[in-house]
């Protein structure tokens, strides 16, 4: 029986938005390409030979160890186990199909590859030190979304194959399937690595800190996807993200008024970043509250200050932060 885990875990100018940048722009200077390990792994699983063994341990030794530790906690690729578990993992009949039906619905991926090198171009724009990772594709059997290593940065891709694929109705909520789908590709890939590179500084039980933390990664996201809709950077469908742009004063009150901003309690924060639906606050609001809010906040400040993109990550005074935003919805 397969297991389920839940998920968790451009230009200059769209940066900056100096006055009379033209939206339009050329092709991207960056250049990524996405190695298909999930499609090189397959080979193995249709063929177990010991020269494919040695080519994919020669090939891809930090991903062959990331997703062992992911599936198994086995990291030595070494023992002979290793890819014995792995083989016998990606054999059962309902992940093989899974694990077909991927290496159709993505055989290529060059519009993928076109939007994410325009879009680490434009991050790299506005953080000159940011690093580029080398890119991959994987199949997890539906558990991590995302694998991140040293320099190294992979998706599950079979956790994309459109809401209304037919095995996640058996795994997933309808809230967590709606996000499932091909645009929400890029913008995954891009947090994943803004968070390895820039991780939280700040209290983990204290919602004003976790809120503006992620709300500076979606900033960032805001401006690095110019072409996408807010809904799909901020991780919301349409329906959640009118219903918060509707609310917005309300959410914030409720905040207020039950101290949740500052008085220290994880259970509380948590609630605030779950995908789960917000029922807590009201029985039509989705999850991820404390997301869209710590944009909201961030996007004030930005407005207020001026500060550049890389004065925002630097700045870990989160109280700062929200009173120059003067954020009052």
């Amino acid at each position: 029986m397969m297991r389920r885990s839940l998920i968790f875990i451009s230009i200059l100018c769209y940066l900056t938005l100096p006055a009379g940048c033209k939206a339009k722009r050329e092709e991207p200077q960056v250049s990524l390409h996405i190695i298909r390990f999930d499609k090189d792994l397959y080979q193995l699983i249709l063929n177990d030979t010991p020269e494919l063994q040695k080519q994919l341990t020669e090939r891809y030794p930090v991903l062959l160890e990331l997703t062992g530790k992911s599936l198994f906690r086995m990291t030595d690729i070494r023992d002979p186990a290793f890819f014995d578990r792995m083989v016998n993992y990606y054999s059962e009949p309902t992940l093989n199909k899974l694990y077909r039906d991927v290496l159709k619905q993505y055989d290529i991926v060059e519009t993928i590859e076109k939007e994410l090198s325009a879009s680490f171009e434009s991050l790299q724009a506005a953080l000159p030190d940011l690093p580029l990772p080398t890119v991959y594709m994987h199949v997890s059997g539906l558990m991590q979304n995302v694998l991140v290593g040293d320099g190294l940065l992979s998706i599950s891709i079979d956790k994309y194959m459109g809401a209304d694929y037919p095995l996640y109705a058996e795994f997933f909520h309808h809230y967590e399937r709606q996000r499932m789908t091909t645009e929400y590709i890029v913008p995954d890939y891009l947090r994943a690595w803004l968070i390895s590179e820039y991780p939280f500084r700040g209290a983990e039980n204290v919602l004003l800190d976790r809120m503006i933390y992620e709300g500076k990664i979606r900033y960032i996201l805001q401006r690095a996807l110019p072409q996408r809709n807010p809904e799909i950077w901020l991780g919301y469908t349409p329906e959640e993200y009118q219903w918060c742009q509707q609310h917005e004063k309300e959410i914030w009150q409720w905040m207020i008024e039950h101290k949740h901003i500052y008085t220290p309690d994880i259970t509380t924060v948590n609630k605030y970043f779950s995908d789960r639906p917000s029922s807590f606050m009201a029985d039509e609001a989705p999850g991820n509250l404390g997301v869209r809010t710590g944009w909201r906040i961030v996007e004030k400040y930005m407005d207020k200050t001026g500060a550049s993109i890389n004065e925002l990550l630097m700045n870990t005074d989160y109280q700062d932060i929200l009173t120059k935003s003067k954020y009052k919805p």
